[in-house]
């Protein structure tokens, strides 16, 4: 199966990209190599290819920004020529400034919502002709416990609620497509990522100060929410469209979850 995953060059898209590439799919992960705002994610294309190397895959890792049309028809053109088909899309990439409205500039609102749901919008109008016309096909869109509102996050809440309306609606339009669409929720804190690290001044102590960790008895991982994502993926999943699945800490109630031991 041939996937594409938007931010899959670091954290969190790139644990995605590497355990799809571990089960045996072939995976087209791009992302931008310069910083972001809130982010400091950088360099993920040579990041991804080392890992990829050390993990004993292969992967084609791209710059490519998602809120630019050119640069996603080009990452589809390019999975296209290297493979002949795109089975499947993870929508990924995303930036997370902290603020409330009061200090968030109309510019920082427009371009989260543009990056986040935008991304997300763009990815999806460039792949989904190829499902339809390939008789199906598979997205998974990774969501947000704030998309139901978080303190100090309003332009990240807003477009995160956004993704979910935005799966929920591409599902029922494109049942008959045959092309399932899911949304993956991470939480539980912990889980490192070019935005998480952003947010705490590179400290990624700060990430778990607070944080419930899982019911697992330890904090979330990028390969947890990645396993969740080849789940669906796969065909052990082939009726399931329309779902959230959150990975985490009920992440859709909004918290808090009671302090108690940890192992």
């Amino acid at each position: 199966m041939a996937v594409i995953v938007s931010g899959g060059t670091f954290g969190i898209g790139l644990a995605i990209s590497l355990a799809l590439a571990e089960a045996g799919h072939d995976v087209v992960a791009f992302g931008l190599d310069a910083p972001q705002i809130s982010s400091l994610a950088q360099n993920g294309t040579q990041l991804a290819q080392r890992a990829a190397s050390e993990r004993g895959v292969a992967l084609d890792a791209l710059d490519a920004d998602v809120t630019e049309d050119a640069a996603v028809a080009r990452v589809v053109a390019h999975a296209l020529e290297r493979f002949g088909r795109v089975d499947a899309l993870v929508n990924n990439a995303a930036i997370g400034p902290l603020g409330t409205i009061l200090d968030t500039s109309v510019e920082t609102f427009a371009k989260v919502i543009d990056v986040n749901l935008g991304g997300t919008f763009r990815c999806c109008k460039a792949v989904i002709p190829h499902m339809i016309a390939a008789g199906g096909g598979r997205i998974v869109n990774i969501g947000s416990g704030a998309g139901w509102g978080k303190p100090n996050m309003l332009a990240y809440s807003a477009s995160k609620g956004g993704i979910f309306a935005f799966g929920a609606a591409l599902a029922y339009d494109h049942f008959h497509d045959r092309i399932r669409v899911n949304t993956v929720v991470p939480g539980g804190g912990g889980i490192t990522s070019g935005m998480s690290l952003g947010r705490v001044g590179g400290d990624p102590v700060k990430m778990t100060s607070g944080a419930p960790g899982t019911a697992a008895g330890r904090f979330a991982t990028g390969d947890d929410v990645a396993n969740a994502v080849v789940f669906l993926l796969s065909p052990g999943a082939e009726a399931i469209s329309g779902t959230v699945i959150d990975v985490g800490c009920f992440a859709h109630q909004g918290g808090p979850i009671p302090k108690g031991a940890r192992t």
